[in-house]
This record gives structure tokens, sequence and C-alpha cells, in this order.
């Protein structure tokens, strides 16, 4: 932060803006961010004899024989659909499934180039829950496992919760467990720099989405005592005694758990009042500036840590919160320090279950991943610009998928049993490789270099 405190608040402003000047250009040049690319070798024409017809119909009957076999024949164990039906994307809303592509093929960049993952980007046609599960349950002779993002709520915990019981292939919610997951890494880290301890820091969330709602349940599971969390809808803080609580106890189960279970300290009002005294803030809700403001940071305890998370824009700049007299502030972006955001989660997360070929996402193993990251941090010297690492720092995901790996194989919920070495040595040959080959087809020119 101190570097960009030389600059003006008009220069920080245009270069939090240049991202989305760039990419107006870069899209329509490359037109998309993903493709298929060849996997086995092609000698000779003569070798699609091999590939498809006559030869393919011997792999086919051996998995017909011996269905497991899919994996050994196929691609299958590291095929992830990233599946979305654009109602609620990137603090942008409900944009529908075509305007949402953009982000879905982002993800699955992300996916390969951070964790080996090949993903495909699938944007729904429906926002009908139920369409969505029965989809999805269809489509699962392809894919070794399911991302589910960006899909509005209370409907994305139905989705989640009820194919987590119906697949017989990983399935998890990146906009919850991914986020928790980052989240919890941050303020493991944050609360050791001011000096305080996860079981007693208190904690405002702003925003009763998807995303506060996972990361309040794992932070609990972290050590978070749930009495000393208050949380914030858009119509204030969560309580049994709001207006609305019939609406909440039948339509907002996820919410009105927080109303009956949060606020040991009976707050009632909103941001403000929320946020007032509280150690730490987590908002992940109405992108900014302005949707907080520094006055209500100025009323927080001492050696505050905020965390702003909202996308595209924070709900506070960054140089704003510290101005007020935050201690640590994190976004969700790149182009500030202490970055808090699924890109250093679903990654490693699932390169690690795909290796183990988990059957599920627990919970614990969101955990792990989060204390591996934690982990990494401190190995460098974390300080209060840096919380956690950055995408930059490659063997974060390996690290982290072993993380994730063993704690599936602690949990009984993997078909595979490796130790923490071997899984480290497998997605680290993985992540490698696929990194490696975005920097060849570059060298080589497949992928032109982007106009100046």
């Amino acid at each position: 932060m101190s570097d960009q405190r030389k600059l003006t608040k008009e220069e920080l402003i245009a270069k939090a803006n240049k991202p989305a000047e760039d990419a107006m250009k870069l899209h329509p040049f490359y037109r998309g961010k993903v493709e298929v690319v060849s996997k086995c070798c092609i000698r000779e024409l003569n070798d699609f004899a091999i590939w498809y017809t006559p030869g393919v119909a011997a792999p086919c009957r051996d998995i017909q024989q011996h269905p497991e076999k899919v994996m050994e024949h196929t691609n299958k164990s590291n095929f992830v659909a990233v599946i979305s039906d654009g109602t609620r994307v990137l603090g942008l809303g409900d944009i529908g499934p075509e305007a949402g592509l953009p982000v879905m093929e982002g993800k699955a960049l992300l996916f390969k180039y951070l964790g080996g993952v090949d993903a495909f980007p699938i944007c729904l046609d429906t926002k009908d829950p139920d369409k969505i599960i029965e989809i999805c349950k269809i489509l699962q002779p392809s894919f070794g496992g399911f991302n589910l993002e960006d899909i509005s709520q209370p409907k994305c915990f139905r989705i989640l919760d009820t194919l987590r019981k119906e697949c017989h292939i990983p399935v998890w919610h990146d906009d919850q467990q991914g986020t928790a997951a980052v989240t919890t890494a941050g303020m493991i880290n944050a609360v050791k720099l001011v000096n305080k301890k996860l079981e007693d820091i208190t904690i405002a969330m702003i925003g009763a989405g998807a995303a506060n709602i996972a990361i309040a349940r794992v932070l609990v599971s972290a050590g978070v005592n749930i009495k000393n969390i208050v949380m914030v809808d858009s119509k204030g803080i969560l309580h049994p005694d709001r207006e609305d609580a019939e609406n909440l106890q039948k339509n907002y189960k996820e919410k009105w758990f927080y109303a009956m279970n949060s606020n040991g300290m009976n707050k009632r009002g909103g941001k403000p009042e929320a946020m007032e005294g509280m150690d730490c803030l987590i908002a992940l809700s109405k992108p900014g500036p302005n949707t907080i403001k520094k006055e209500w940071i100025s009323r927080m305890a001492k050696d505050t840590i905020v965390f702003v998370c909202a996308n595209p824009i924070p709900e506070i700049w960054p140089w704003e919160a510290k101005e007020a007299g935050a201690k640590i502030v994190a976004t969700g972006r790149s182009d500030f320090p202490n970055q808090v955001n699924n890109s250093l989660g679903f990654p490693g997360i699932f390169r690690g279950t795909l290796d183990v070929m988990a059957t599920t996402i627990t919970d614990e193993m969101c955990i792990a991943a989060a204390k591996e990251l934690a982990k990494c941090a401190e190995d460098k010297g974390i300080h209060e610009d840096y919380l956690i690492p950055t995408m930059d720092e490659w063997e974060v995901y390996p690290r982290e998928a072993a993380a994730v790996g063993m704690k599936a194989i602690e949990q009984g919920v993997a078909r595979l049993k490796m130790t923490r070495d071997e899984l480290f040595e497998k997605s680290s040959k993985v992540i490698k490789r696929a990194r490696e080959e975005t920097k060849c087809l570059m060298r080589e020119n497949f992928i032109p270099k982007a106009p100046k």
C-alpha cells in the first residue's frame, strides 16, 4: 500500500479502471480465452485408426465391462464443468448466460494455468434449480467434477446440497466453499499480525449471500465464535426479531440460522451499527466505492482488519480504508495488495481432489487448503501488505493440492491413497505442464502477442 500512496487518488482510480479498459480491447482480439488442444501424438493420419475408429472400440468395450476404467482410458478424471445460469455474476447480478460466458471462460483459464485442470464453461439457459440439478446429473459421465458458479441464492444452496448428495463425482459451489477457504486463509494470518486470536475476534459481515454465509460457516469450523459474528443483509442486521422473520424462516433458511445463532452482542440497525467496535470487517456485498464509508471504519476497534472483496470494485477503496484507520486491508483484486480471491483456492483444491479421485469436497478439505495457504505466506514472511500468497507463486498450488488430498484420504472420501510427497510430486508435474504448454504456444506464436 505504501507504493500506492505515492500516487494521487485520481491516478489510483485510473489504475483501478485500467483492467476493464484492456479487457474491452483484448477479449475481441482473442475471441475467447480457452480452446481444445490435442493431448495425444499424431505421427501420421493412420494414427486416427488408434484414436478413433476402428481402434477406439477396444477401450470402449473395456470400459463397458469395467466402468472404473473410464478414468484410465479417458481424461474424465481431469475434466471439470464450470456451470452457471448467469444469475449472480461478479457483482453484476442477473446478466444472463451469454453475458456470463466470459467469466466462465476466465474460470476455465485459471483452472488450467494454475491447477492443470481441464475445465469447460457451460452456461445454462434456465434459471430453474430443478432443471439445473437434472442437467448436472445427466452430464456426470463426461466429468470428474462440477464447479457451480455465479448462481443466485437461495437456490444455489439447494442445488449444491442436492448434487452433493446425489452425484458420484465431487460438486462444489466456488462462491461458497472457494471464497470461504481463501478468506479463512487471509484471516488466519491477519489476526496474527494484530496479535489477536480467531476464537476471540469479533467480525462484522456485510452481505448475507452465498459467499458470506459460507465464509461464516468455515470460519466457525476454524475456531471463530459464532456469537462474535454480526451479519448484515440489504435490510439490516440479522436477528430473530426482524419484521421479515417469517419470510427468512420460510425462504432463507441459511440467513435464518445466523439470525438465530450469531449476534451475541444483540446489535440492531444496519451496516454502521454492525461495524461499530468490531475487530474485523468482511464485506462481500454491493460493489463500491462508497458502499462502506470511512467514518464507519473509523469507529471500529483498534488495529482493524478490513476485507472488502466485492467485484469489480471493492466496497471502499483500500487507501480510503487505511486513511480511516484500518491496520490491514484486503480486496478481491489482483492489482491491490492482499488479494483475497478464489483464484488462490479452487485450482489447488480441485487439483488435490482429482488427484486422489475424492468423491466430495468437504469443509475440512477447504480448511486444510486455507491453513496451507496461510502457511505458504508465513514461510515467506507475512506483513500488512502480504497476508496470503499471490497467484504468481506457483508452488503454492501443489502444496495446497497435497494438503487437500491428504485430508480427503484422512476423511475416507478418496478413492486413491498416496503419501504427501507423492501427492505434491504428482500435482507439481501436472501444473508445470499446463504452464509450460501455454508458454510454448506463446513462444511459437500459436497464441499471438497481444496488441499494445
